[in-house]
């Protein structure tokens, strides 16, 4: 392939930032050296200034044969040997800092002489770059190596030590040589170069729409409403449905049982990392969780390619759709094939995109397709767009696919068949929460300084008040009600109200009155009762149609026939002049595409609604539809807003809808709806309470996690209700403890309190895994100070909770780190502790000497958990003199580096991958040079890289973790294993989710093995 013709393929424009990437920037002074600098200096993989490791090298080199080769038409060398060319051209581009030569020299060589001289040097031990590649595959890294040497030398050409004198010339033939190609481009455009130029203004277009963040109450300081996306986004974190991973242990000379990492959740990851590890995610997120503010983060990043990098990099070349499902379904029509997604979106580019663009993009794996809002269309609907998703994801294998929803909407497992991993957003913690208020005040600021210093001490007041009472901080998790809140604080002077029914009523009232009045807008002054009035019709005909977007023309014609009984806003004009001002004066109504029309959070919809429906009576009408999640918040606001006499009715209500309801999770459902309203009745007759309390009795102990987790969000009431410790099994305590710490309130702490001494060892973990939810002082002096330590991994997720063990004179022998505790802390902890267990949530890299050091002292038994992307991580960090028998990786394979380095610990017995892995011949002939291991973990894929001719004769337990590769790995294992003598299986669905999986059959397996089974059925 000749350079020009790679030209058309890959435009200067796009090779032009690979290329500087592999020099380093030139700092102040530069020009004062008497002679051309050495290109050893100034490459950026090496030296002083290194800013690229060579795996970062490796990415360019695959980055730019990507972008060489990915438009249609004939591949220049076959396609699997692709990654043979990256590596060839890295070790090309590698060179470059092995050259003794100048910038002079370099350019005085031209482009083909250099690409030849990179090219042997690249060679080692007389085996030429292009050993191995078949003759197509050669030329091609030729034409390339030349491709990329033409603007190597012309970005040596613009630096301002380059003696520019002397190569005029030179300088000139390589601008018009540049110029030339890119003319050829412009002429002779290939459809890939078609495609490339459209994509330019449509991921333009996508960073620009995407790229504010509304942050609730901001409008009201005199500052924009909008905030930039990457100044305002703050990552959250999600979490998997965790299970029960159960190992067995050296102790004393003998192996035994124990549950080490016993989770309703597994370790919380960043939300906008969940791609990276699973290419099909389901995110489920609570109203105002941060779920479309996450879609948005991730767009933007992928249109914006320098966003794209470090654990963002499974973001690069990645072309994003947005797809709201409430604007795609607001008329019940069918949705939209890839052709018409940009027009169903009202994308102002749709209908210019070349013929068939979409198609090439899904075709080759490049798209990021966003769907915001399973929970935003009607129940109804969902079996059809579940189809309309499956058809997609069938006909374009190998994207990316994130789809949202509010956690009860669908049922666990809902896409499960379609390969998506469930991930479920958190609630922010102390230290997010505390962050937020922080930015929000930041971006309040107007510049005035006695403004300015009033919001400070906001700010102040505001942080302490979410910490010391528990109610604010019950209220502030999520970024949602976080807005709300600082809003409302600053609007009122540092006074809050409490309970979420007043702070929307507050809300609604500094939204509706006092905004214009303290804009001092002109428009006329109305009163905020007709103003609901007309609202919440809106918002009532929205939730009786299961919609969250209508037409304008609906939204005007709701408005025109309320006008006669609301004639206060007859001052404003017709019915399409009070639209025009609720949608541009009251902050609540927005525009989302043309001609429609929403609530600016579905909150809000929730909360007008209620109130209608109260205002109509329709509570028969509400308790039918008890068992629809979309009518959750609905209902519970119906009752915070109704009368006495109105609330009684509606619970009544809803306790016979209950009763009548013959599947027994909607009667459950429905039941433990009426408990969680009980919050929000102020006043409310003893009789109705205590049928309703009653009810909740029945329901306790919870059956399983689920219904654990179910049971917590009846709030604080349900605390006097669990049974205590004494006449609980263990696993009913277990269970009863998981509903405790998910009640988020410092009310539970006393509760949790009298099970510090359980007998039971998952009972105790979940008392350490609550921890983080509660006051960090309050909960270690009540709980964590009192708990029987034996057999526990101590979970640590931030410094405080460490401060908090030294101030108790705590020092447990068993560590579990996440990424919350900073490195230095965790390592100055692991000195004081010598722990004989740890688990280590990021890479050893970052603790310090010490903090390696006291490595050494581990008893033989050392599990490191790493779940951070980015740099892979070297074994060499962990002494070889440690007496390592126990190693887990959890994520990816990928996040270590050598594994070939594992017989360096000849004590280790026990080898767990809890993610990817082994997934290399390499990796098995690793392990099996380990002479005394007995135990591995590793999924059922994995046994497929096993050469055919290896065996782990030393192996007797196997932990098999189920993927769509079971049945191979069922015939390989009886020859990989032959002295296999326990086996044990599990499935990877959530706890207490029922099983989808088709009976496994074991029966070709030998008698002689031992075999349980987890979470799976079995023939």
């Amino acid at each position: 392939m000749d350079p020009a013709v790679i030209g058309t393929r890959l435009a200067s424009s796009a090779l032009t930032p690979l290329i500087k990437k592999l020099f380093v920037r030139e700092g102040p002074g530069a020009g004062l050296v008497e002679r051309p600098v050495r290109l050893s200096s100034l490459v950026s993989f090496r030296g002083e200034k290194r800013v690229l490791t060579e795996a970062d090298v490796r990415r360019l080199a695959e980055r730019l044969v990507t972008r060489s080769i990915r438009s249609p038409g004939e591949r220049p060398f076959p396609a699997d040997e692709t990654d043979a060319v990256v590596d060839a051209l890295s070790r090309v581009l590698l060179a470059l800092g092995d050259l003794d030569m100048d910038d002079v020299q370099a350019v005085r060589l031209g482009h083909r002489e250099l690409a030849r001289t990179l090219l042997q040097h690249a060679s080692a031990a007389g085996r030429p770059a292009t050993a191995g590649l078949s003759a197509d595959a050669s030329s091609y890294l030729g034409s390339v190596t030349e491709w990329a040497c033409l603007h190597i030398l012309q970005f040596f050409t613009q630096r301002s030590t380059f003696p520019a004198a002397t190569l005029v010339a030179q300088s000139r033939g390589q601008h018009e040589l540049i110029a030339k190609v890119d003319e050829l481009i412009a002429r002779s455009p290939r459809p890939g170069a078609q495609d490339a130029a459209f994509e330019e203004p449509y991921l333009a277009y996508v960073a620009k729409k995407h790229g504010k963040l509304t942050i609730f109450g901001i409008d009201l300081t005199g500052t924009p409403g909008k905030w930039p996306l990457d100044a305002a986004y703050m990552s959250l974190e999600a979490t998997a449905p965790g299970r029960v991973a159960t190992t067995r242990f050296l102790t004393g000379g003998e192996y035994h049982a124990e549950e080490v990492e016993v989770v309703e959740h597994t370790s919380p990851l960043p939300a906008d990392r969940a791609l990276a590890a699973h290419d099909r995610v389901l995110l489920r997120g609570e109203a105002g969780s941060g779920k479309t503010t996450l879609v948005q983060w991730l767009a933007v990043s992928a249109a914006r390619q320098e966003l794209a990098e470090g654990p963002m990099t499974y973001l690069y070349d990645r072309i994003p759709y947005v797809l709201p499902l409430r604007t795609l379904t607001r008329h019940g029509e069918r949705l939209p094939a890839p052709a018409d997604f940009l027009a169903a979106v009202g994308c102002p580019l749709a209908g210019t995109q070349p013929a068939g663009w979409e198609a090439r993009v899904l075709a080759a794996g490049r798209a990021l397709v966003l769907i915001d809002g399973i929970d935003e269309i009607p129940e109804a609907e969902r079996a059809a767009t579940r189809a309309w998703l499956t058809d997609l994801i069938d006909a374009y294998p190998g994207n990316r696919w994130l789809v949202t929803s509010r956690p009860s909407a669908v049922r666990t497992d809902w896409l499960a068949d379609e390969g998506f991993t469930e991930l479920t957003l958190s609630a922010m913690n102390e230290t997010e929460v505390a962050a937020f208020i922080k930015r929000w005040h930041t971006a309040a600021a107007t510049g005035a300084p006695d403004e300015d210093a009033a919001l400070i001490a906001y700010e102040s007041q505001l942080l302490a008040a979410v910490k010391s009472k528990p109610d604010l901080g019950r209220l502030a998790t999520n970024p949602l009600m976080c807005g709300l809140i600082c809003a409302l604080h600053r609007d009122r002077r540092g006074f809050l109200p409490l309970g979420r029914k007043d702070l929307y009523t507050a809300a609604l009232s500094m939204l509706l009155v006092r905004r214009d009045r303290e804009r001092h807008m002109t428009v006329p002054e109305l009163r905020e009762e007709p103003q609901l009035q007309l609202l919440q019709r809106l918002a009532y005909w929205l939730i009786r149609n299961g919609r969250t977007v209508l037409d304008r023309s609906r939204a005007e014609a709701i408005i025109a026939d309320a006008l006669p009984s609301v004639p206060e806003l007859a001052a404003l004009g017709d019915a399409r002049a009070v639209y025009a001002h609720f949608l541009h004066r009251s902050g609540l109504l927005r525009e989302p595409g043309p001609d429609t029309v929403d609530f600016v959070h579905r909150t809000f919809q929730d909360f007008l609604g209620a109130r209608a429906a109260v205002d109509e009576g329709d509570f028969g009408f509400l308790a039918r539809h008890a068992a629809d999640d979309q009518w959750e918040d609905v209902i519970r606001m119906a009752v915070a807003q109704a009368r006495p006499r109105e609330r009684a009715e509606l619970l009544r209500d809803l306790l016979a809808y209950g009763d009548k309801h013959h599947d027994e999770r909607s009667r459950k459902r429905v039941h433990l709806l009426a408990a969680a309203c009980l919050e929000h009745a102020a006043e409310l007759a003893p009789a109705v309470r205590e049928e309703v309390e009653r009810r909740t009795a029945g329901l306790i102990p919870p059956r399983d996690a689920e219904d654990a987790r179910e049971l917590a969000k009846v709030g604080p009431m349900v605390l006097d209700l669990l049974p205590g410790p004494d006449g609980l099994s263990d696993e009913e305590a277990r269970l009863v403890t998981i509903t405790a710490t998910h009640v988020r309130s410092d009310a539970a702490i006393p509760f949790l309190s009298h099970f510090t001494r359980h007998p039971s060892l998952l009972v105790r973990s979940q008392l350490l895994w609550g921890w983080h939810r509660y006051d960090c002082r309050a909960y270690a002096e009540q709980v964590i100070a009192h708990l029987d330590q034996s057999g526990i991994n101590f979970t640590l997720r931030s410094d405080e909770q460490i401060v908090e063990l030294e101030r108790l004179g705590l020092y447990p022998k068993r560590l579990d780190i996440r990424v919350g505790v900073s490195p230095g802390v965790a390592s100055r902890f692991l000195v004081a502790c010598e722990p004989t267990f740890l688990m280590l949530s990021y890479s050893p890299a970052h603790l310090s000497a010490e903090g390696l050091v006291a490595l050494h002292s581990l008893d033989g038994l050392s599990l490191f958990s790493v779940f951070e992307a980015g740099e892979p991580w070297s074994l060499t960090l962990i002494p070889a003199e440690a007496p390592l028998n126990f190693l887990g990786l959890a994520g990816s394979r990928s996040s270590v580096r050598d594994l070939e380095l594992l017989p360096r610990w000849p004590l280790l017995e026990l080898v767990a991958f809890l993610g990817d892995g082994p997934d290399s011949a390499a990796d098995w002939e690793a392990l099996a040079r380990l002479p005394r291991l007995t135990t591995l973990h590793a999924g059922s894929h994995s046994l497929l890289h096993a050469p055919k001719e290896l065996s782990l004769p030393g192996l007797t337990d196997f932990h098999l973790s189920l993927d769509d590769h079971e049945d191979a790995a069922l015939a390989r294992l009886v020859t990989l294993m032959p002295g296999l003598q326990r086996l044990y299986v599990e499935a990877l669905n959530s706890v207490g989710a029922p099983d989808a999986r088709q009976p496994l059959d074991l029966s070709a397996l030998p008698d002689h093995i031992e075999i349980e089974t987890y979470g799976l059925p079995t023939l």
